[in-house]
């Protein structure tokens, strides 16, 4: 494996390095509503007052890869309810194809209250007992929808309730067998999981089908039980495994490493004044898997690799500068734009 370091090469982004006319993108799992505090920097509880807006990594995804020009697809459950018809017509409006969307008449749409606290950690409260998103089930999958993906992207929260868990499995199967590339971001919510252990467990489950897996620092830390999330033996010998095509960890404003085959390095972050970090992961996430759907060239190609990176640091870093997460996705020219100055 040659290392690479960081060098100004991978930031010359031009219109042709990503096209994005690939094939389509299926997000499976959790949509749900964020409500945040109207003003910065409090506890849940210390908040006078909530906005709400659209949330749910796999959906932010959705959005995040056609706000950029690519093709995507939604598919999970939400309630029948004014929360569920929203978070569906957001979907729409942003040109996300919700004909995998179901709805169920016995279950509420899942609720979240997030908090960035004064000392910069983040405050979950979810009110999901069972929210409809945790009922989706097998029999239910638009499995044409899934059949005809490029790329099958999911997280980790659909792999902790049944029936939610076998239809993720279910749906994981299908797109493997229809020779999609699988894409896995743990998103780690260690409150929505019965015990740590129940976490490490179930995130670990399908770690080995995925040929693309997207991690953070902390989730290093969290699944080696405690190890450096900086050392690269760490990581290869505990997280990379033999059906990987690209493992990229996350270091926020610090950028990004990458973990191939052939070859490793890291692409240095873009420097932003940072707003509301509330969905940067997904913008980053959103950038790389717009670029693998048109050129898969990226995992064998170093060069196309780290420009591919570059951009989707790019989509995170813009994200930072606006409150909320499917407001601040940006759009390709938005990206290009930034790129340039």
């Amino acid at each position: 494996m040659a290392h690479v370091t960081s060098s100004g090469k991978s930031s010359d982004l031009t219109n042709e390095d990503c096209k994005g006319n690939g094939g389509p993108v299926v997000c499976f799992g959790e949509m749900l509503i964020d409500f945040v505090p109207t003003v910065g920097g409090v506890s849940l509880a210390e908040a006078p007052a909530f906005q709400k807006a659209a949330g749910g990594a796999p959906a932010n995804v959705a959005v995040g890869i056609a706000r950029l020009g690519g093709s995507s697809a939604f598919v999970g459950k939400v309630g029948a309810d004014e929360f569920g018809y929203m978070l569906a017509d957001i979907l729409k409006r942003n040109n996300v194809d919700t004909s995998g969307i179901k709805f169920d008449h016995n279950a509420r749409t899942a609720l979240a209250f997030v908090t960035l606290r004064a000392d910069g950690e983040r405050e979950f409260l979810f009110f999901r007992n069972p929210s409809a998103d945790m009922l989706l089930q097998e029999s239910e999958l638009a499995t044409d929808l899934i059949k005809k993906a490029k790329i099958f992207h999911y997280g980790s929260i659909s792999l902790i309730h049944e029936p939610c868990k076998s239809a993720h499995l279910a749906a994981m199967k299908i797109a493997k067998d229809s020779g999609c590339i699988l894409s896995y971001d743990p998103n780690l919510r260690l409150a929505l999981w019965p015990s740590a252990e129940a976490a490490r467990n179930g995130i670990k489950s399908v770690w080995d089908q995925a040929d693309v897996i997207k991690i953070s620092e902390d989730e290093i830390t969290f699944l080696t039980g405690g190890d450096d999330p900086y050392d690269d033996d760490v990581v290869l010998k505990k997280l990379f495994h033999h059906n990987l095509k690209l493992l990229i960890v996350t270091e926020g404003s610090g950028g990004c490493r990458y973990y191939t085959q052939e070859f490793k390095g890291r692409v240095a972050g873009v420097k932003v004044n940072a707003v509301d970090t509330t969905g940067a992961g997904d913008a980053f996430v959103s950038g790389i898997i717009y670029n693998l759907a048109s050129d898969q060239s990226i995992f064998q190609n170093e060069e196309r690799l780290r420009k591919a990176l570059y951009f989707a640091n790019v989509c995170g870093a813009i994200t930072v500068t606006q409150r909320g997460a499917i407001p601040a996705l940006p759009t390709k020219e938005a990206v290009l734009q930034f790129a340039e100055t």
